[in-house]
Formats: structure tokens, C-alpha cells, sequence
């Protein structure tokens, strides 16, 4: 299932003008303040940084993107050291883990497994990972997220060598299949929260747009060249060999982040596990555009885009070549997907959660024309431009909560997150087939479609996502923002920076 990003999404999950940059003085004493920049490389010119009065960074790549396209300018964040390790070994470890996701499934079916036992196993994953995800996010916010990361990384690196080597040897159960799936749950449990955490102290604050659209662009490219690589390797070789593939690619992973040089000070006097929890839900129900995205992901997740992909394949069946139009439909997508990841390069509009959620009205057009009974190439085309709309949002709404958080609280900030926009996901599967066959297919897909929009206009009446902006913190939010908690357990208070009014 690719749900929309939160934009892990929502949501990563997941996408300039400057017409008043602050002083030297108020930009560094905003990354202090928020935490965001530590650990960073830094390779701007300190000749130009040091003259008072003018943000050199910003002035540096607004000069860049006078001579080069904005994607290309974005491109120049993977110059920094340590992005650029970690953005090699986590898109490798990307491709392997979508070539894995076929391998698994024709591996389940060749060792006599039922259909009802694949879903038991494809299931095994997505269940372990949301629970334990609120102790991963603990946990990297307690020891940093570089360390939970390495040993998320080799907990699934383990299961997945475990798996192939019992794939290579012989046909392992159903109960082998789904231990090893669960164990990988588990490491996805610890990776996936600190992944935010760890972005923001490998780039300086300024170019975390960048970052997130790269990383966003390397999901979905991996997600459109992975089966298609898998299915060779399954061709050629067996399912085992690709599984060992994805082993190998962790592998990888786990050498870029052992390179990496961050800071990350462990939590000193470490409160308990539960107040860390209250910690990190008073950090994220304080922020009004956060809460407020997170539940229209949810809501998108159950009610449009958990029906679009059961039904979407129910619906295409009926057509003389239904497999191969669905897979053209879903090309569309990643193609979309792809587009949206550059996109969103080189690109940071003053007010990005309003483009970011502006941009998740595309999820209405795939539902809207399929339930028209559309011609496939017109679903493909709405279906790109939901792709698109998803890369962008998830881009620009995790940029804003990296630049809105402290980095000490971060992980715990994305793990309710996330656990909140696809905790309802595995039911809106579950739900979509006896719904459609109450009130008709057609007739629920062209209600999500029609709740797509209602629920852009509703966000978008919320006045904190209507103004947060790229630097600045939002008036609506400056009461609670001023009082978050830090590593050592009291509140303290931070002075927001100066509004910086951008304008796309």
C-alpha cells in the first residue's frame, strides 16, 4: 500500500523570494532555539556569512538560481558530507526494500503458502512497526537518532539474511515467514522515527526542503524500479537471491550511517518511558497545523486512499486487460510521484503548509475518474497527478515540522504523527470490500473523492495553516510554542524568531 505521505504520511506523510531576512544574530539564535542544526555540515562561504545584516545563505542560492534550474539548485544539498553518505546508503537500502516486497509474496506462494497466509505475513510487518513505533521514537530522542537507527538497520539487515538463507536452503513455514516479517517490523519500528531527527543535523536549516524532496524523490523511484528489478532477479534467479539482495543493501545502510559524524548528546537524567511519551504528545498536540494535518491524513488513509487501492484493482479486473491497466494506473503514479520529488527541489514557499495541502487535492482525481468509469489513460493521468500532489505535501509538511520542532523531541513529535496519519490504514483494507459491496464501488470511491476536497477547504479554514510560514512561527501558535519541554525535563522559553514573509 503507498498511502499518502506525511508527509512519512501523512505524512513526509510530504513541498522564494525573501523579503526580510533576519539579522546573523536572530538566525543563529533560531537554530539554537529549535535545535535543528546540530551537528550539521556547514560548507557556505564564511567570507560573505560573516557581514552583518544579511542571511548569506539565502542570498548565496537565490544568486545560484538566477543561472541553473531550482532542481538543480537543489541538487547542491547532497554536497554537504554527511547528507550525501547517508542519502547514498538509505536509497540503496530503499531499492532493496521494494524489491523485497515482491520477492516476499512469490516466495510465501512457492513454498505452498495460502492467500490467506501472504496476508497474514504482508501483515506482519505494518502491525509490529506501529507497535512499537512509539518506543522507537523514545528511545531516538533518548540516545540520538544515529545509534537507534544503526541498530534498527541490523535488526532488519539479520531478518532479512535470516530469510534468505532459509529460502536458499530449503521452504521455510508460514511461521518462519512471519517472524522473520515481524523482526523486520521491529528494526522499521526504531528507523523510521529517528530518520527525521537525523535529517536535521546533517543539513543546515536552510536546506531542509532539499533534503526531504531528495529523500521523498528516492522513495519513489525506488518504488517504480524496484519490482520491475525484482521481477528479473525472481526470473533469473529465485526469490532467495533477491531477498539476500535486500540484505546486502542494508548492509549498505548500516556503513553509511557508521561514517557519519553528528553530534548527538544522549538524554542526561532519562525520565521514565511514559513521560517521555507525555513529553512528546504535549510537544505535538501544542502545534494546531500539526494535529490538524495529521487527522486529514488519517481521514485520507481510511476513507480515500485505503478504498482506491482495493478497489481500484476490483474495478480495473472487469476490463479486458484489467491486470496490465491497473499496473498502468499505478505507473502513473510513481511517475507522478517521481515529477513531484523534483518538483519540490530548490523550492520553499513562504506559507508551505497551505501549498502542501493545496497540493493533496490531486488524491481526489484517481477516485473521481475511476468511479466515472474514465478511459484508463485519463485514471493513469489523475493517478500522476496524485503522485505528484503526495512527494510535494509530504516534502513541504515535513520540512515544516523539522523547522518548527527542537530536535531533542523531534522523533517523538513524528512518531504520533505518523502513527496517527496510518493507524487506520490496515482497516480502511479490511473495511473497503464489504463497504463496496453495501453501497456499490463506484459510489465510495466518489465519496472519497468528494471528502478529498471538503477536507482541503476545512484545513485550510485553520487559521495556523493558513500562516505558518517557512521561518517564522505562526502567530496562532506562539502562546503554546513558547513553553517545550528540553532534554534535562523543565520547560524553558524560546523567543520565535522574526517572520520571514516568502512568497512561492
Amino acid at each position: 500500500m503507498r498511502p499518502p505521505q506525511q508527509h512519512e504520511n501523512h505524512g513526509d506523510p510530504g513541498n522564494h523570494t525573501n523579503h526580510g531576512s533576519p539579522s546573523t544574530t536572530n538566525r543563529h539564535s533560531s537554530r539554537e532555539n529549535h535545535g535543528n542544526s546540530l551537528g550539521h555540515d556547514d560548507h557556505e562561504n564564511t567570507a560573505t556569512r560573516n557581514q552583518p545584516g544579511k542571511d548569506q545563505s539565502h542570498v548565496t542560492r537565490r544568486t545560484s538560481a538566477w543561472r541553473r534550474p531550482a532542481a538543480l539548485d537543489g541538487l547542491t544539498v547532497l554536497r554537504h558530507h554527511n547528507f550525501g553518505l547517508f542519502f547514498v546508503g538509505y536509497a540503496t537500502s530503499l531499492l532493496g526494500s521494494s524489491m523485497a516486497g515482491v520477492a516476499l509474496a512469490f516466495a510465501v506462494l512457492d513454498s505452498g503458502g495460502s492467500a490467506s497466509e501472504l496476508g497474514l505475513v504482508l501483515a506482519a510487518v505494518p502491525v509490529t512497526q506501529l507497535l512499537f513505533m512509539l518506543f522507537g521514537g523514545v528511545v531516538a530522542d533518548w540516545f540520538g537518532p544515529r545509534r537507534v537507527m544503526l541498530v534498527g538497520d541490523t535488526i532488519r539487515c539479520a531478518a532479512q539474511a535470516g530469510l534468505a538463507c532459509s529460502l536458499l536452503t530449503g521452504h521455510p513455514g508460514v511461521w518462519t515467514f512471519i517472524s522473520l516479517s515481524a523482526a523486520r517490523g521491529v528494526g522499521e519500528a526504531l528507523f523510521n522515527p529517528a530518520l527525521s531527527a537525523l535529517v536535521v543535523r546533517t543539513v543546515p536549516r536552510e536546506r531542509l526542503g532539499d533534503a526531504n524532496a531528495l529523500l521523498g524523490f528516492a522513495q519513489s523511484a525506488a518504488k517504480v524500479a524496484g519490482p520491475t528489478l525484482a521481477g528479473v532477479g525472481i526470473a533469473l534467479a529465485s526469490a532467495g537471491v533477491v531477498v539476500a539482495i535486500d540484505a546486502g543493501t542494508y548492509t549498505c545502510s548500516l556503513l553509511a550511517l557508521g561514517l557519519l559524524r553528528v553530534r548527538e548528546v544522549p538524554t542526561v537524567g532519562r525520565p521514565s518511558m511514559l513521560r517521555s511519551m507525555g513529553e512528546g504528545w504535549s510537544a505535538f498536540r501544542s502545534r494546531s497545523w500539526l494535529v490538524t494535518s495529521t487527522l486529514q491524513f488519517t481521514c485520507l488513509n481510511f476513507l480515500v486512499w485505503g478504498p482506491f487501492l482495493v478497489l481500484g484493482p476490483v474495478l480495473t479486473h472487469q476490463l479486458p486487460a484489467g491486470a496490465r491497466d491497473w499496473g498502468f494506473i499505478m505507473g502513473g503514479y510513481g511517475v507522478g510521484s517521481i515529477l513531484g520529488g523534483l518538483l519540490a527541489l530548490g523550492r520553499h514557499p513562504g506559507r508551505p503548509l497551505f501549498v502542501a495541502t493545496v497540493a493533496t487535492a490531486g488524491y481526489a482525481a484517481p477516485c473521481a475518474l475511476l468511479a466515472a468509469h474514465a478511459p484508463v489513460a485519463l485514471i493513469a493521468a489523475g493517478a500522476c497527478l496524485a503522485g505528484i500532489g503526495s512527494t510535494v505535501s509530504a516534502a513541504l509538511a515535513d520540512t515544516t515540522t523539522q523547522r518548527h520542532t527542537p530536535a531533542d523531541v523531534l522523533a517523538r513529535v513524528r512518531t504520533f504523527q505518523t502513527f496517527g496519519a496510518f493507524s487506520l490504514g490496515p482497516i480502511a483494507l479490511a473495511l473497503a470490500g464489504p463497504v463496496s459491496a453495501q453501497f456499490g464501488a463506484q459510489r465510495v470511491l466518489a465519496f472519497g473523492a468528494i471528502w478529498t476536497v471538503v477536507s482541503v477547504a476545512a484545513v485550510l479554514a485553520v487559521p495556523s495553516v493558513r500562516t505558518v510560514s517557512w521561518d517564522g512561527v505562526s502567530e496562532h501558535e506562539q502562546g503554546p510554542e513558547a513553553h517545550l519541554p528540553t532534554r534535562a525535563g523543565p520547560a524553558t522559553t524560546v523567543t520565535p524568531p522574526p517572520a520571514q514573509r516568502r512568497v512561492p
